[in-house]
């Protein structure tokens, strides 16, 4: 259980250090006008409209609100499900745990807190990448 502890750790150190090597190397990957993870990986959604239905720059400019007062909706929504998830998640471990015997008890504690510890880390990462 210790290895496995300490081998996550490790994984954890040497990705925040690659990350945080990778943005001192380049200035430029810190820029704020890069699309943000979800603009990455599912295009944006003004561009994407604009392509598929070839809009006009009047369609564009009365659409853009649109998406622009959707946005915060969306957001709210999403951690609003993010808060829903993790209180049915915590019952059914505190569901579990009574179960388990003494030593699995500490082990389950243990996971418990090594996968709180990697929350805190990718948060604490990405508040750094924020502030940058």
């Amino acid at each position: 259980m210790k290895s496995r502890l300490i081998t996550l750790s490790a994984a954890c150190v040497a990705l925040f250090a690659t990350v945080t090597i990778g943005q001192a190397q380049d200035p430029a990957a810190n820029n704020n006008d890069r699309p943000n993870r979800w603009q990455h990986k599912r295009g944006n959604p003004m561009e994407h409209l604009t392509k598929a239905l070839d809009l006009t720059p009047e369609q564009r400019a009365k659409i853009q609100p649109i998406f622009d007062q959707a946005k915060p909706q969306v957001m709210a929504a999403r951690q609003e499900a993010k808060q829903k998830i993790m209180a049915i998640r915590e019952n059914a471990m505190t569901q579990i745990r009574p179960i388990l015997t003494p030593a699995q008890q500490q082990k389950f504690d243990a996971l418990k807190k090594a996968r709180e510890d990697m929350r805190k880390a990718r948060e604490e990462m990405r508040d750094a990448m924020k502030k940058q």
